[in-house]
């Protein structure tokens, strides 16, 4: 079976005894899950301290970052305007944790001009972020955006000279530069810059509904910002641009602040093809 949003299926009743329609939900309820689900149409929902996106059939998408609660509370506002509440239980897992000691203190800080570098490009890539789509603009099931071995996993973390590094929030596949990477589900391009410090050639995908993947280290982008992309659409290809040991694709995936894991989405990985 593919894991994706049908993997899990709740019918969901309220907190109160208020009588409404039940909240359906799919997805699995785990650290760096991706849950889909409807309501009545009109429904207002907040959650993980923020309004969430529903459509005009009801539809909306729930992401559960690396290290979210063991519960999360729903907020849900009728179009009459009863508010209910109800939680979700959140598994927790566990992830490799390294620890490297005695590198060079070069290796570990950057110098000022390289901070001031990375900070203006942590700026861009939160603005093209924020250029969400409320319309839902993937449907269906996904693909790999490219095949090979996985060479990172999500939620990995280093620890260096003592201070932990960011947690490493995608799915690392090893290929050849000049590999084709592909669309794993539809949308429009909301950046492509071709040499960030640390991610080198990066590309991000706005699939609607705060919902959004971005590519990391590639050597040339096909597409630009405001191009609509399909599923299966040639979009770049691999490279090792930035701060990277090899040619690989990093791919991650966002649901507004919520930092997701994108192998919860896509079925088990298969034989690298062209």
């Amino acid at each position: 079976m593919t894991r994706g949003f049908s993997s899990v299926l709740l019918l969901v009743g309220w907190l109160c005894t208020a009588g409404a329609a039940a909240l359906e939900i799919s997805g699995p309820r785990q650290q760096g899950g991706l849950l889909e689900g409807r309501v009545a149409p009109g429904t207002r929902i907040e959650a993980l301290g923020q309004p969430v996106p529903v459509d005009n059939q009801g539809r909306f998408l729930l992401g559960l970052d690396r290290d979210a609660p063991a519960d999360v509370v729903l907020t849900v506002t009728s179009p009459e305007g009863e508010r209910e509440r109800h939680r979700l239980d959140i598994a927790q897992r566990d992830y490799d944790i390294q620890r490297i000691d005695g590198l060079p203190n070069e290796q570990v800080n950057p110098d000022t001009e390289t901070l001031a570098r990375i900070r203006r490009e942590a700026a861009l890539v939160r603005e093209a972020r924020a250029r969400q789509r409320p319309e839902r603009l993937m449907e269906g099931t996904w693909r790999w955006p490219v095949t090979g071995p996985i060479s990172g996993i999500y939620g990995s973390q280093r620890i260096l000279n003592g201070e932990p590094r960011q947690p490493h929030y995608g799915i690392d596949i090893a290929r050849a530069t000049g590999t084709p990477v592909r669309a794993p589900a539809s949308g429009i391009v909301t950046l492509a810059e071709p040499d960030l410090f640390f991610s080198g050639g990066t590309l991000i995908v706005d699939h609607g509904q705060g919902l959004s993947s971005t590519f990391l280290h590639l050597a040339e982008m096909a597409v630009a910002p405001g191009d609509v992309v399909r599923q299966g659409e040639v979009i770049a290809e691999v490279g090792a641009t930035g701060r990277v040991t090899g040619a690989h694709l990093d791919w991650r995936m966002n649901w507004l602040d919520q930092r997701i894991d994108p192998s919860l989405l896509v079925p088990p990985m298969p034989e690298a093809t062209p």
